[in-house]
């Protein structure tokens, strides 16, 4: 149960008031449950949305924003934040990105790229309203956080002696790959289509590509600025690509 209490106390903001061991162990495996943390999300929205139905389609996508953001405590917006401020900031030069990265503070970049993946990711949420789509909305945090997995497995963490690098060490590597793969089965049997889902993976693999090219590896920034940017492609390609291929 550790490292289930581990995933959740550093994913959301939810209550939930015990103490646990932060081995390196239980922060490895705490990975596999990164999935159940971004079901947990998308079944709270779809709560709300069903508690707001009837209401105006423009209240229900801001109060589901709401929620989101709150959920999470804005984690993974501060990650985008400091991501663009580096990546703009750091002209290209490694070291200069991550010391931009460290900072506390956040940059225009950084408030424009929060500001612009709100603006998405609340039309977004009216599209699927409006088409009363309410089912696809767990799709979005689940798959995001499934995509952290592959990202500890496959790039090096660059911050030594942080809890990132302690987690990225001790992934239990066949179980979260067969986890990963059946996350994405459940999608394509819950109705999302193939090909939604090779663009999807196509964007993630993208960016990695991008992270590996500018940094050499990833910081907890890069993972959280993963999160958000994935979300929101999900959001985009089950508005604008999935009715067209269902016809």
């Amino acid at each position: 149960m550790q490292p289930l209490i581990i995933a959740f106390q550093l994913l959301t903001r939810l209550p939930i008031p015990f103490a646990v061991e932060q081995s390196g162990k239980n922060r490895g495996y705490s990975i596999l449950f990164y999935p159940l943390v971004g079901a947990t999300i998308g079944g709270l929205l779809m709560l709300l949305a069903l508690l707001l139905e009837g209401q105006p389609v423009t209240l229900q996508a801001a109060l589901l924003l709401t929620l989101w953001v709150g959920l999470t405590g804005g984690l993974h917006l501060d990650g985008l934040a400091d991501s663009a401020d580096a990546w703009v900031g750091g002209l290209g030069d490694r070291e200069k990105m991550l010391a931009i990265m460290k900072e506390p503070t956040s940059g225009p970049m950084g408030v424009t790229a929060i500001v612009l993946v709100l603006i998405v990711k609340w039309s977004a949420l009216e599209a699927l309203l409006e088409e009363g789509r309410l089912l696809l909305l767990i799709w979005s945090p689940l798959l995001a956080r499934t995509l952290l997995i592959t990202l500890f497995q496959t790039t090096i963490y660059l911050r030594k002696g942080g809890m990132g690098e302690s987690l990225a060490d001790n992934i239990p590597d066949r179980i979260a790959w067969l986890l990963q793969l059946s996350v994405v089965g459940v999608a394509l049997m819950a109705g999302l289509h193939g090909a939604v889902i090779l663009l999807y993976l196509g964007g993630a693999l993208f960016y990695r590509w991008l992270v590996v090219r500018q940094l050499g590896g990833i910081t907890g920034d890069v993972a959280g600025a993963m999160v958000e940017k994935m979300e929101v492609l999900l959001l985009l390609l089950m508005v604008l690509i999935q009715p067209r291929i269902l016809g």
